[in-house]
């Protein structure tokens, strides 16, 4: 049976201030759902959040990029934006750049990932969310994931995945794109995917089959706005067992919690917690960035789950050593490197500063 899995989400309101969804907002979205369940347009679907972001995970037949399902997510935070209103709700409305649909939600704001599939016998599937991050922060995951024998040990040892993965990587600022094969390209691709704000990773495929093994989002914000409305809070689809790593080594990365750009104001660098979704509540200095992890088996098109995989006393020490990390770097300040460099707070008040200024700055001697 061939379905699509579509993860798309956006930042509507906020609870209290940018912390986290209310109630309300999530029941809404569940409601809008139902009735598009009911009436054949999604085999089914599961609403949720990641801090203060609606996240609407839906399988269907209609293929990507589809009018009816990207309409339907459109109308969806249209109408949770108005509930988010009437509550007076933080930055109601904050990701929606747009007044008007215009054949899907790319571009608009909200944050898409979506892959379309032969489902498997047995198809496990892991949707990760973020909150106060950008859309390179699965940079390094993924990397780990489908690259790094020292994470998954698979492409050492299991016969399909031997021949290696390759590795969709988007320039965002260019709007160009580029493959990779590993392990032979891997240094060639570091140097593109070490660079998170620019180069992203769209897409990884399994090289044995070519089949689809995960993908992102990789909307910018501040690139579709022109100026900082808001962090990218992306999502990342990875489809886990026989021909792709299994689950254990899918989620092996976030045990490192990797420096990601984000937290307060989107302008800091900070460590990517790994919490269960119920804690994805960022909340000192905004933050510390948040990551959760909600895993399907999908039968039938049907959503078997979720497991909030974050949810598991193993991963404390990981907990532990972000807030470390975080305490470390907010004792540095408005100073780099927990602030952004000068390149990426162009969209944030800094060019407004520096215009203001200019006559004052003078030539040396």
């Amino acid at each position: 049976m061939k379905i699509t899995l579509s993860v798309i989400k956006a930042d509507i309101g906020g609870y209290v201030g940018h912390s986290s969804s209310h109630p309300d907002i999530l029941a809404e979205a569940q409601r809008c759902l139902e009735k598009a369940k009911k009436s054949g347009l999604l085999i089914d679907f599961h609403v949720t959040r990641c801090g203060d972001d609606l996240q609407l995970i839906m399988t269907h037949e209609q293929g990507v990029e589809n009018e009816r399902v990207h309409k339907l997510c459109w109308d969806t935070f249209v109408s949770g934006t108005e509930v988010a209103k009437k509550l007076g709700l933080y930055g109601a409305g904050q990701d929606l750049l747009s007044d008007a649909f215009s054949g899907n939600v790319k571009g608009m704001g909200p944050g898409v990932a979506e892959m379309q599939f032969e489902e498997r016998k047995s198809e496990p599937v892991i949707v990760f969310m973020a909150d106060k991050t950008s859309a390179g922060a699965w940079n390094m995951p993924l990397y780990r994931t489908f690259a790094d024998p020292f994470t998954t040990i698979g492409l050492v040892i299991a016969p399909n995945m031997h021949s290696g993965f390759s590795f969709e990587v988007h320039d965002v600022k260019e709007t160009k794109k580029v493959t990779f094969s590993a392990p032979e390209e891997i240094y060639d691709m570091l140097v593109f995917i070490g660079a998170p704000s620019r180069y992203i990773v769209k897409a990884v495929y399994s090289r044995e089959a070519g089949n689809i093994a995960a993908v992102t989002s990789t909307q910018k914000l501040s690139l579709i706005a022109g100026r900082y409305v808001g962090k990218d809070d992306p999502v990342c689809v990875v489809r886990c067992q026989g021909e792709f790593p299994a689950v254990g080594e899918v989620l092996e990365p976030f045990a490192l919690p990797h420096l990601v750009e984000g937290w307060m104001r989107g302008s800091h660098h900070g460590p990517l917690m790994l919490v269960s979704i119920p804690q994805s509540n960022p909340s000192r200095f905004d933050g510390p960035p948040r990551v959760v992890a909600a895993g399907f088996q999908i039968t039938g098109g049907k959503l078997v789950g979720p497991r909030d995989m974050f949810d598991d006393p193993s991963f404390d020490e990981a907990r532990r050593q972000a807030n470390r990390i975080a305490e470390y770097m907010r004792r540095h300040g408005p100073f780099e490197p927990h602030r952004l460099p000068l390149d990426e707070m162009e969209y944030t008040t800094m060019p407004q500063v520096s215009k203001k200024l200019r006559g004052r700055f003078v030539k040396l001697d």
